[in-house]
């Protein structure tokens, strides 16, 4: 539970600010736009404004993104704007005919003849995935910008198949320790490539990555406290961007028929990047709310213990099923040809197909829903970075 790290570690450092980016395949798209908004109302020329950044599975990369990138914010989200925009699903994994067949026969053949199950089970090939983030992400830099003191610690969050706990590898200042707890760990490390590779292997449809030796899948499998790592890296306050797209129960469809494959899948994968999250969230809360009604005195007394851990959260506004079903079209013809099967190119299967749909249309209105979230929201983030008019930004440094 994300509570436990209150428990054990005393306050940080004041107003350690964190951003935490969660997982959803092309869904992370809206991110994007809300760290956009989030750059327009901080000064202009301002470096990076949160000294933690964790992210897990595609949350991961545009953490990895940010933190690569800290001498100018409004610079870096622009970075990742370019490559959200103008993304296809060719660009994360192969999308022609010849590997799909190659994909299925890896899976057929060898349990036919030999009762064996592949080696490799991943359904996509995303050698594509690895060209394009060596190209976009420098990693040294990430070292260069904890030394300048730009970044207090990137944290990248995978799951072991070995061991099933959940991984945060870190990259932080020297006086961050590694930590344990049951089914979870932080392991400090030099943070590149493979990290981001396993962090965003969702299951059976990417492959597993090997790192030092073991093989690590997406890091919202089995993450109990998605908000755990960031607490014990030192925050004391959390900018959390989901992806849920959850709405009210007016806007909910009724199932009357029985559920299709694809409907299943994005139960399942919903369950794995949503439902953690929010719940820990919820969980913060509660237990800030038991804090401050706690006497003072109390508090005081057990100030190691007892502390309010301040938390935005930001999700998005409607469906995002709903407009990953406006977009079906857009996936490869391949794709969609074996999807077509499962339920997955109808609006019924949109759910499983979104955390797929690398492509510019789908993104980029996820992203303008993003920016449209973030600016409706626009006094609660200049209260999270306590901004007042003409603030400099080199007042806003100092308080992060």
């Amino acid at each position: 539970m994300a509570f436990d790290g209150w428990r054990t570690r005393p306050p940080p450092a004041p107003q350690h600010r964190a951003l935490i980016l969660s997982g959803g395949g092309a869904r992370a798209a809206y991110q994007v736009g809300v760290l956009r908004a989030v750059g327009e109302l901080l000064p202009r020329g301002a470096s990076n404004p949160f000294p933690i950044i964790c992210g897990t599975s595609a949350g991961a990369i545009n953490a990895a993104g940010l933190a690569a990138n800290t001498g100018n914010y409004r610079l870096a989200v622009r970075g990742l704007e370019r490559i959200w925009a103008n993304l296809t699903a060719e660009q994360i994994y192969r999308t022609d005919l010849a590997a799909f067949i190659k994909s299925l026969l890896r899976w057929a053949l060898p349990t036919w003849l030999t009762g064996n199950t592949p080696v490799n089970s991943a359904l996509l090939d995303s050698r594509p995935l690895r060209r394009l983030l060596s190209l976009v992400i420098n990693f040294r830099q990430i070292e260069q910008a904890i030394a300048r003191g730009e970044l207090h610690a990137l944290s990248i969050t995978a799951s072991s198949y070995a061991t099933g706990e959940s991984v945060a590898f870190f990259q932080a200042a020297e006086q961050v320790e590694e930590w344990a707890r049951a089914r979870r760990k932080g392991r400090r490390t030099v943070i590149g490539l493979e990290h981001l590779l396993a962090s965003s292997a969702i299951p059976l449809l990417f492959p597993a990555q090997s790192v030092s030796g073991s093989y690590y899948g997406d890091g919202a499998v089995r993450q109990l406290a998605p908000l755990s790592p960031a607490l014990h890296l030192g925050a004391s306050k959390l900018l959390v961007v989901g992806v849920s797209g959850n709405v009210s129960a007016d806007h909910q469809r009724h199932l009357n028929a029985y559920p299709s494959m694809a409907q299943v899948l994005g139960h399942v994968l919903n369950s794995v990047f949503v439902d953690t999250l929010e719940g820990d969230v919820e969980r913060l809360e509660r237990i800030n709310s038991t804090v401050a009604a706690l006497p003072r005195g109390v508090r005081d007394k057990h100030a190691i213990a007892l502390r309010e851990v301040d938390v935005l959260k930001i999700y998005p506004s409607q469906p995002i099923d709903e407009i990953a079903a406006a977009h079906i079209g857009e996936l490869p013809r391949t794709l969609r040809f074996f999807l077509r099967g499962s339920g997955g190119t109808r609006s019924a299967g949109a759910a499983a197909v979104s955390y797929l749909l690398f492509e510019p249309g789908f993104c980029r209105e996820l992203m303008a829903l993003g920016y449209r979230d973030a600016q409706a929201r626009a006094d609660e983030i200049r209260a999270f970075f306590e901004l007042g008019e003409g603030v400099p930004s080199e007042a806003l440094d100092q308080r992060g």
